[in-house]
């Protein structure tokens, strides 16, 4: 295998024209694309690519590349537990054959675009993974030590571009939402503070771009490209989706009202449907938005967005993701044992449902009722109706759809632990836990939110929003400060 020897001058010109052009003007995706330029010539690579990780660490996402063909950067969205695994737990990786390693994702576009040897390193941000630089060469390579710490240093460099073009959109959007809020009495859509390095190519485009974003579905933006013809073994016709959606493994293209332009998508979707059967793709125009989500099972009958809802904090599909899992776990913790499970009305219903169908047990179901009135000191909790059956010796589950400040639940736990249960334990599908007071143990949590008023999946305000299929947080205007969740 063939050793590169790189000079340290080499290693100090291209920090130097690397960190001249961090502090340009230039936008984000060209600085990367120069960083990635740069890197590859110290290390006297071929390529380089310089990727950041989705929101939810599935998937890399090209922010500037380097000396790659567009077949390979479009090859396919790039699961980064699948592509070099050992980089999303903060180690190096290095392939010496792309085209015979199983870490590869697509082995056989590595080799038929010349990429032989391979060497990544992780952008760590506060300790954590939040992308990676990869390098590579079309001839067997041996990297230096060398040339890992000095890739290591452009990774650090950047996770401060990608902490700055964070920060930068925030204060964008912050500034935007306070310019409008003080224009109009209406409050403005919070959107995403995921950094998204794109530049799309259409205003429809970033209009559903915003949309998936409200839904919590995940997207990549133009991840691949087809080849669609070809003339003496070169590619002269490819075809590229406008988006991928990883988690309905669903190619989304966008088209507009012209008809020469959807009469010629048209022709190359049935191409590309011809060449690759397997491939989920439709065809959208606006109007249709809401319609395909809908039929995912996004928004209420069909409507794109909810009135008085901010953002959706959990889909219908996470939420029933966290059900099963927790319903496994109790399955396995309670096995060979009958189990009550015990609820307070009326949030607790759509939780209680889904959660008592995934059980692999036999199950007793009883549900309680309380009140609140003002004493002398605080507010206190009243029961208006206890649990139908008794409890004593019988393994209780105590089922909530919310605790915050946990004092309601200490209460009602110190009144179901006085009936001797032989055991008593906590489910909760959502913890609020930077408002808690009272010291109490949960056993099992399905997600911790932050200090936002949420609605949905039963979660209501003044008895409204119960029935949306996810989980929101509400715009604060509609929430009365005195009001307590």
């Amino acid at each position: 295998m063939k050793k590169v020897s790189t000079s340290k001058g080499s290693y100090y010109l291209a920090l130097r024209h690397i960190t001249k052009v961090a502090n340009s003007s230039l936008g984000l995706r060209k600085t990367f694309n120069s960083i990635a330029k740069s890197t590859a010539k110290a290390v006297r690579a071929n390529g380089c690519c310089i990727f950041l990780l989705d929101s939810k660490k599935e998937y890399l996402i090209t922010v500037g590349a380097c000396g790659l063909s567009d077949i390979y950067l479009r090859k396919g969205p790039l699961d980064a537990h699948k592509s070099l695994p050992e980089i999303l737990d903060g180690q190096v990786a290095f392939v010496p054959d792309a085209g015979k390693d199983e870490r590869i994702q697509h082995p056989q576009i590595a080799e038929e675009q010349r990429v032989h040897s391979i060497l990544g390193v992780p952008i760590f941000d506060n300790g954590e993974t939040i992308g990676e630089i990869r390098v590579y060469t079309r001839e067997p390579r041996q990297f230096s030590e060398a040339d890992k710490n000095f890739l290591s240093s452009i990774a650090d460099v950047s996770a401060v571009l990608m902490e700055r073009a964070e920060l930068h959109q925030l204060l964008t959007r912050r500034y935007k939402a306070s310019e409008k809020k003080a224009k109009s009495a209406q409050a403005p859509q919070a959107p995403t503070t995921s950094l998204r390095p794109v530049e799309f190519a259409h205003p429809s485009e970033e209009e559903f771009a915003k949309l998936l974003d409200f839904y919590c579905i995940e997207w990549l933006y133009e991840p691949r490209s087809f080849p669609l013809r070809w003339k003496d073994n070169a590619i002269v016709e490819m075809f590229t989706p406008d988006f991928y959606l990883p988690g309905l493994n669903l190619y989304v293209e966008l088209t507009t009202l012209k008809q020469n332009l959807i009469t010629e998508k048209n022709r190359k979707l049935r191409q590309l449907k011809e060449l690759y059967p397997e491939v989920n793709i439709k065809l959208l125009a606006k109007n249709d938005f809401a319609k395909l989500l809908a039929k995912y099972g996004y928004g209420p009958q069909g409507k794109a967005k909810v009135e008085g809802v901010k953002r959706i904090l959990y889909t219908h599909s996470q939420i029933q993701r966290r059900v099963r899992t927790l319903a496994r776990r109790i399955s396995h913790d309670y096995a060979g044992q009958r189990l009550v499970l015990v609820g307070i009305l009326k949030g607790v219903v759509c939780f209680m449902t889904d959660l008592m169908q995934h059980l692999s047990l036999p199950v007793i179901i009883d549900f309680m009722a309380i009140s609140y009135y003002s004493g002398d000191d605080d507010q206190v909790v009243k029961i208006t109706k206890d649990l139908d059956s008794s409890i004593t010796e019988q393994h209780v589950l105590m089922v909530e759809d919310i605790i915050d400040t946990g004092m309601t639940l200490n209460y009602v736990l110190a009144h179901l632990s006085a009936q001797k249960p032989a055991s008593l334990r906590v489910c909760t599908l959502l913890d609020k836990r930077v408002r808690r007071l009272a010291d109490i143990s949960l056993d099992y949590i399905g997600f911790e939110i932050p200090d936002e008023f949420v609605v949905g999946y039963g979660l209501d305000y003044k008895g409204e929003y119960r029935n949306l299929p996810f989980i929101g947080i509400l715009h604060p205007e509609l929430v009365e400060e005195s009001k307590a969740q």
